[in-house]
């Protein structure tokens, strides 16, 4: 692989990568034990693989992170704030066998049960802290207490995050790519809008999963599955990454080489997973409460397309529809309108979505075709069940449930980002789809903050982040494109994301234009623009991982 010679990372990211110390990249054991003193290395926290070092770098990293989101403590909250409140008073204030019935908020508990039990142990130092926070009937409470108590939890749980970050350096392929890898996912412009702004918590259950990615990587299977089904009962949404999961965990831990099933494996494992789902949902079984947990983790009710649209392949068909409905209209083939696809698409926002022209979408739709593209990577990973062919086959797990799942959160863009990452120093194909996927997702987040002050907070940290984070990375990957086709390729690639410019001044500038009456036109227009590096991102990584054996191609045989 080509790298410039003269390439060096911004000031922040170099300074992060001398301050480590040198480690072989074949991450040997003797290697990484010899970079402490001996008594750190006889402790029980290097035994257990959860020890790590701060140097300058990382400190300076940690303290102008938690500054930053202490300043945004009074900054536009969503109404997942009331929804976390309102979980710390269901899981504080009522039994266990009334949270999932509970009905005093419009806001019910609708998370797996590991994840009430989180929201239960919060509840504690809430109600010493003020016991207004936990009260059932106090709807809506917006003191200073509830705002910092809530916005700091998420700031410290998010160190599961942090911490498992630093522990992918040691053993790593490319250490210095890695630590810039890891500072931007820690630092990444989603967490900041989607977690310290909006409000969620996200970044202690990425957390989870890159633990779980990490003792994959470091040969600890059994251990990296359990952790996994720990996650799918704080959060259900990472089932769209269960398929990976299930293919390489029986493929890697429970069938030997030559291809023999090694039963007393599979039974641990399936112990172990089962095991960790009785913890979680075994009481309430027991109180025969699994239908109603069902109907409140899994509300089939809800329409296609999920508030200004998702930046996916429903998105697209959406807009299609509407262009054809247009057109349609004009040439007088009226006959061919669903008038009722009419109203919905009029709309524009939030609803069922029901199309004028195209036949409509069924949730049995989506499924099928999520099923049949998951099947052709699935098959690739059981015939090569590395760790990285499991990274990048995870990683299009949850992008294609992204792109063509039913009712899917535009927040979901982050089962994309997070693991695709960890696969953008492997080459400059990896990284130029990483590069259009991160750009397109972040920017497609940008309308969950639609306050002044907050627009102009995640455009400012956006390109901040890009610059020290996405530069260096470009740098020291880049190949000159090899063809003319490639050249081609890489200069609508450039304009695509040079487009970015343009869209923001006139999603900035049309409200105040046009009014709230068109509110909608610029979701649309962000909506799909984001759509449309979303899907070539994705039609990208399929490419690169179908056509890599062994995920070390350059891009000349992959993409460009």
């Amino acid at each position: 692989m080509h790298r410039s010679s003269s390439a060096r990372p911004s000031h922040l990211a170099h300074d992060f990568i001398q301050s480590q110390p040198t480690i072989p990249e074949d991450g040997s054991k003797d290697a990484r034990e010899s970079s402490g003193p001996q008594q750190a290395k006889n402790s029980l926290w290097h035994r257990l693989g959860l020890d790590v070092t701060l140097g300058p770098a990382e400190w300076d990293i940690f303290l102008v992170s938690v500054c930053l989101k202490l300043l945004l403590f009074p900054a536009y909250r969503s109404t997942d704030f009331e929804v976390h409140r309102n979980w710390l008073a269901v899981t504080h204030s009522l039994p266990m066998s009334k949270w999932y019935y509970d009905t005093t908020s419009e806001w019910t508990l609708d998370y797996p049960p590991f994840f009430a039990y989180f929201e239960k142990v919060m509840s504690i130092p809430a109600y010493w802290i003020d016991p207004r926070i936990v009260d059932l009937q106090n709807l809506n409470y917006d003191s200073w207490s509830v705002i910092a108590y809530q916005r700091s939890t998420v700031i410290l749980t998010e160190l599961v995050l942090g911490w498992a970050l630093l522990k992918f350096i040691p053993g790593s392929q490319h250490p210095s790519m890695q630590r810039i890898i890891s500072a931007s996912l820690f630092l990444h412009p989603g967490f900041l809008i989607v977690d310290h702004i909006h409000f969620q918590y996200n970044g202690f259950m990425y957390g989870i999963l890159l633990w779980s990615l990490l003792m994959a990587r470091n040969g600890n299977t059994l251990t990296s599955g359990i952790l996994f089904a720990v996650l799918l009962n704080f959060k259900h949404i990472y089932m769209y990454m269960a398929p990976a999961y299930f293919v390489y965990l029986l493929r890697a831990y429970c069938v030997s080489p030559s291809g023999k099933i090694l039963p007393v494996r599979f039974l641990t494992l399936a112990n172990a997973v089962i095991l960790v789902f009785l913890l979680s949902i075994g009481p309430f079984a027991l109180m025969g409460q699994l239908p109603q947990l069902l109907s409140r983790l899994f509300p089939f009710t809800r329409g296609l397309n999920h508030a200004y649209w998702a930046s996916n392949a429903w998105a697209l068909v959406t807009a299609l529809d509407r262009v054809l409905l247009k057109l349609t209209g004009k040439t007088g083939f009226d006959l061919l309108i669903n008038e009722a696809g009419v109203a919905s698409s009029s709309r524009g926002l939030v609803g069922d979505t029901v199309f004028a022209v195209i036949p409509n979408i069924q949730p049995f739709h989506t499924f099928a075709i999520t099923l049949s593209v998951l099947m052709v990577f699935m098959v690739k990973l059981w015939v090569t069940p590395t760790y990285k062919s499991f990274l990048a086959a995870l990683t299009l797990c949850g992008y294609t449930s992204y792109m063509f799942g039913w009712h899917v959160h535009e927040k979901a863009i982050l089962l994309v980002l997070v693991p695709l990452s960890l696969l953008a120093a492997e080459n400059h194909a990896y990284f130029r789809t990483y590069l259009i996927a991160s750009v397109a997702g972040i920017y497609s987040l940008f309308p969950l903050l639609f306050t002044p002050a907050e627009s102009l907070i995640k455009l400012i940290y956006s390109l901040v982040w890009a610059i020290i984070v996405l530069l260096p990375m470009q740098r020291r990957v880049y190949e000159f494109p090899r063809s003319l086709a490639f050249v081609v390729l890489d200069t609508l690639e450039r304009l695509y994301i040079a487009g970015f410019v343009p869209l923001h001044l006139v999603v900035t500038i049309f409200p105040y234009v046009f009014g709230p009456s068109k509110e909608f036109l610029p979701l649309l227009l962000t909506s799909v623009y984001c759509a449309v590096g979303l899907v070539w991102a994705f039609i990208r990584l399929s490419v690169i991982y179908l056509r890599s054996p062994n995920l070390s191609l350059h891009s000349a045989q992959v993409a460009q």
